[in-house]
C-alpha cells in the first residue's frame, strides 16, 4: 500500500492521492468485516497495483505517440517551409530554428504554421506570375512560328522548381525580347499589308482575297480572338506577294503605255480632235507617270486597260476604212519632204500606182502605209544629212541672184541720180560686188563638201535628178566661157571704137541716137522703181541665170526655178553670146556690168581709148 501511495505521490496529484487513500481505507474496512486473511489482501493489493501500472503505461504510450506526431508534424512543416523558401530563393529558416530550439512542441507548431501558410500564399502568387509569363512567352512563340497553337499547360508550370526572383527576371527578359521581336515583325507585316492594299487598289484587285492567299489571319476574318500571324512564312509570303503585284503593276503600266502610244499615232493619223482626245486625258496622265507616283484606286485596273484597248480597236477599224485616204496623205507628206530636200521620192509609191494597187486588192493598204512611213523616215534622215550642203547651195544661189541683180543695176544710167531709195541700191550693189567675188570659192567649197558626202554615204549627191557635182562643174565651165566671151567682147568693142573714130574723121561726126533706159523699162514691169528711175531692193532673190518673172519670185515657185537649173546651165555653156548684134548703147551697159566698173570710171575711158 505504501508503494501505491508512493506511486500516487510520484504523480504529484493531491486529489488523486486523497481519493485513492480513501478508497484503500474503505477497502480495508470491508476486508476486515469480511475477514480476509493477509495473503489474500496482499494478493489483491498487488493486482490493484498491476492494473494501475498498466493504466499508466497506456497513458505514457499515448503521450509518446503524441510527441512523435508533433515532432513529425514540425519536421514536415519545417521541410515544406524550407522547400518553399528554397524555390522562392529566400533564406532565414536556420535563424528561426535557433530561436525555437527550447520551445515546447506545440509552441513550435504554432510558430511554424502561420509562416508556412504565408509561404504557400507567396508561392501560389509566384506560380501565377510564372504561369502568366510562360503563357505569354508560348503565345508569342506560337505567333512567331508557322502554327498558332498555344502549348502552355498547368503541369508545365507546376513542374517548375525554381520560382525565384532571378528566374522570374529571366522569364521577363525573355518575354520582353519576344515582345520586341513580335513588335518588329508586326510592323513589317503591317508595312507589307499596306503595300498590298495600295497595290490592290491601283490594280483593282480584291484585297481580302489577295491576303487570304498568304494567311487567313491577315484580314481578321477568323474572329477577334484570332491574332495576326507574323511567322517567317507569312512575312516571306507577303514579300513575294508585294513583288508579284509590283511586277503586275509594271507589266500593266507598260501595256498601257504601248496602247497610249498607239493611240497617239492613230490620233495623229486620223486627225482626231482635241475634244475626243480629252476623254482619255486620265489614261494619258497615268501612262506618263512613273510607277511609284501612281497611287489612286483603279489606275491600272482591267477596266482602264479595256477602255484603252477598245479605243485602239475602234481607231484601227476606222483606219482600215480610210486607208486609201491615209496612203494619199502620207504620199503627199513624203513628196513635201523630198521637195524641200530636192530629192526624188520612190516611184513605187506614186499616187497612180498605189491607187491602182488598192483598187485591185492585190496589196494590203496597211502594208503600203507602213512602206510610206518607212520612206518618210528615210527621207527625213537623208534630208538631215543633206542639210549642210543644201544650206550652202542656197547661199550660192542667193549669190547668183545678187550677181544677176547687179548686172541689171549696172545697166541703169540713172543709178547715181539723187532719188528716193538710191542710197539703198548703192549699198546693196556694194555688198553684191563683194559677194560676187566669193562665188568661185563658194563653188569650190561646195564641190569639196559634196565629194566628202558622197565618199561617206557611198552614193551620188543628186539635186533635181542630176548629180550636184556635174551641175557645179558645168557651172564653172559656163562661167569660164562667159569670162572668155567678156574678154573677146572687150577686144571687139575696142576695135569697133577705133573703126568708128576713123569713120568720123573721114566722113564727119554723126549725131548719136538717144540712149534708152533699159533699167527703167524693166522697172515698169513686175519690179516697179521708186519713181525716179531707180530700182528699190527686192526682198526676193532672182535666178543667177536670168531675170525672174513674178511667178518665179513666189515661194511656191522657188523650187521650180531649181528644176530648170540643169537646163539653164546647158544653155549658158553651149550658146555663146552674140555680142555683134548688140546695140551700141546696150553693149556699153553690158560691158560695164561685166567689167564691174562704171562708164565714167578711168578704167572705162582707158578701154575706150
Amino acid at each position: 500500500m505504501v508503494s501505491v501511495g508512493v506511486g500516487f505521490e510520484g504523480m504529484n496529484c493531491v486529489t488523486m492521492e486523497s481519493g485513492c487513500g480513501a478508497l484503500l481505507k474503505e477497502l480495508q474496512q470491508i476486508w476486515a468485516e469480511i475477514g480476509e486473511n493477509e495473503a489474500e489482501k496482499k494478493s489483491k493489493l498487488m493486482e490493484i497495483e498491476r492494473e494501475c501500472l498498466e493504466v499508466y503505461r497506456r497513458k505514457v504510450d499515448e503521450a509518446s505517440r503524441t510527441r512523435a506526431q508533433l515532432h513529425q508534424s514540425i519536421v514536415a512543416k519545417e521541410a515544406e517551409v524550407a522547400s518553399i523558401m528554397a524555390s522562392l530563393g529566400e533564406l532565414g529558416l536556420n535563424s528561426m530554428k535557433d530561436t525555437n530550439m527550447a520551445a515546447p512542441l506545440r509552441d513550435k507548431i504554432a510558430n511554424v504554421t502561420p509562416l508556412l501558410e504565408t509561404l504557400r500564399l507567396r508561392r501560389e502568387e509566384r506560380v501565377r506570375q510564372f504561369s502568366e509569363i510562360r503563357s505569354q512567352i508560348e503565345t508569342i512563340r506560337s505567333e512567331l512560328s508557322d502554327s498558332q497553337q498555344v502549348t502552355v499547360s498547368g503541369s508545365t508550370v507546376n513542374d517548375e522548381q525554381d520560382f525565384s526572383v532571378r528566374r522570374l527576371n529571366e522569364y521577363q527578359a525573355e518575354l520582353k525580347a519576344l515582345q520586341k521581336e513580335k513588335s518588329d515583325r508586326l510592323q513589317k507585316v503591317l508595312e507589307y499589308v499596306n503595300q498590298v492594299h495600295c497595290l490592290c487598289g491601283v490594280l483593282g484587285l480584291d484585297f481580302k482575297e489577295t491576303v487570304h492567299q498568304v494567311h487567313p489571319s491577315l484580314h481578321r476574318s477568323g474572329g477577334p480572338n484570332q491574332s495576326t500571324n507574323i511567322s517567317n512564312s507569312t512575312i516571306d509570303g507577303l514579300s513575294q506577294m508585294v513583288l508579284r503585284l509590283k511586277d503586275e503593276r509594271k507589266e500593266k503600266l507598260q501595256k498601257l503605255r504601248e496602247m497610249v502610244e498607239g493611240l497617239f499615232k492613230l490620233w495623229k493619223l486620223m486627225d482626231t480632235s482635241q475634244e475626243e482626245r480629252a476623254r482619255y486625258a486620265k489614261l494619258i496622265s497615268i501612262a506618263q507617270s512613273s510607277e511609284d507616283t501612281i497611287t489612286f484606286s483603279g489606275a491600272l485596273s482591267q477596266e482602264m486597260l479595256d477602255q484603252a484597248e477598245a479605243e485602239v480597236e475602234r481607231l484601227t477599224k476606222l483606219k482600215a476604212s480610210r486607208l486609201k485616204e491615209l496612203v494619199m496623205k502620207r504620199r503627199v507628206e513624203l513628196e513635201d519632204i523630198c521637195k524641200a530636200a530636192h530629192i526624188e521620192p520612190d516611184s513605187s509609191t506614186a499616187p497612180e500606182k498605189t491607187n491602182a494597187l488598192i483598187d485591185s486588192g492585190l496589196v494590203d493598204p496597211s502594208e503600203l502605209l507602213a512602206n510610206l512611213e518607212a520612206e518618210i523616215m528615210k527621207a527625213r534622215e537623208e534630208s538631215m544629212s543633206r542639210k549642210d550642203i543644201m544650206d550652202r547651195i542656197n547661199k550660192w544661189l542667193a549669190a547668183c541672184d545678187e550677181e544677176t541683180w547687179l548686172e541689171e543695176y549696172n545697166k541703169d544710167d540713172n543709178r547715181y541720180s539723187a532719188g528716193r531709195g538710191s542710197h539703198l541700191n548703192l549699198r546693196r550693189a556694194e555688198k553684191a560686188r563683194i559677194l560676187v567675188t566669193k562665188i568661185p570659192a563658194m563653188v569650190d567649197n561646195l564641190i569639196g563638201r559634196t565629194f566628202a558626202w558622197e565618199d561617206e554615204k557611198n552614193t551620188s549627191f543628186m539635186y533635181e535628178r542630176v548629180r550636184l557635182v556635174c551641175l557645179l562643174e558645168e557651172y564653172k565651165l559656163g562661167r569660164q566661157e562667159k569670162e572668155e566671151e567678156k574678154r573677146r567682147f572687150r577686144d571687139q568693142k575696142k576695135l569697133q571704137s577705133m573703126l568708128q573714130t576713123e569713120k568720123e574723121l573721114r566722113f564727119g561726126s554723126k549725131p548719136t541716137p538717144k540712149k534708152s533706159n533699159s533699167f527703167n523699162r524693166r522697172a515698169s514691169g513686175p519690179h516697179q522703181g521708186n519713181g525716179n528711175g531707180f530700182m528699190t531692193p527686192s526682198p526676193r532673190r532672182q535666178s543667177f541665170y536670168g531675170g525672174a518673172t513674178p511667178e518665179l519670185l513666189t515661194p511656191r515657185s522657188h523650187s521650180g526655178r531649181y528644176n530648170n537649173f540643169n537646163k539653164e546651165m546647158r544653155r549658158l555653156s553651149t550658146a555663146p553670146l552674140n555680142f555683134v548684134a548688140i546695140p551700141k548703147e546696150d553693149s556699153v551697159s553690158t560691158f560695164t556690168s561685166v567689167s564691174g566698173s562704171e562708164p565714167e570710171s578711168p578704167l572705162h575711158r582707158n578701154l575706150m581709148l
